[in-house]
């Protein structure tokens, strides 16, 4: 499996040390259209690095049909909740195409992340930085959606 390849954008943050041990507890996936990865409020015992197709983030909205948030792609990480106590899902995750992707069991990564300070520190920074992306896109979106005006005069 060659990580060069594997994690185009969103690994490359990490140091080729720490990409090849994350690779190392990879499983290769194959997800069909319209699989749902995850809801929001389930457990988030799993993340994944898309290789081909997209994922689609949305959010729960009482009354209305959830609106998707972001769209994921080649190389993208699908997924953050796994990190932070106490471990549910803080969005929902459907694949709108079908998948292939780079599966990583959350219980596992983070065992390695306490027992390796150093890659510990890389991950939580390297997923910190995916986090605030989407919040901001979470924002943006929702914005759009119900603002009076949309969130063209956000700066």
């Amino acid at each position: 499996m060659s990580v060069t390849t594997a994690t185009p954008r969103m690994m490359q943050s990490l140091s080729a040390k720490h990409r090849n041990r994350l690779m190392r507890i990879a499983r290769e996936v194959n997800i069909p259209v319209g699989t749902r990865l995850f809801k929001e409020g389930g457990r988030a015992d799993h993340f994944w690095i898309i290789r081909s197709g997209t994922v689609a983030l949305d959010m729960y909205v009482p009354g209305r049909r959830a609106p998707v948030i972001e769209r994921l792609g080649f190389g993208e990480l699908v997924g953050w909740s796994w990190l932070f106590p106490p471990h549910a899902w803080q969005l929902g995750a459907e694949a709108t195409t079908p998948v292939r992707a780079y599966e990583f069991d959350a219980t596992a990564v983070r065992a390695m992340c306490e027992d390796d300070p150093e890659l510990g520190k890389a991950v939580g920074q390297w997923v910190g930085r995916v986090l605030a992306h989407r919040l901001t896109a979470a924002r943006t979106r929702l914005l759009d959606l119900y603002a009076p005006y949309g969130s063209g005069g956000l700066r």
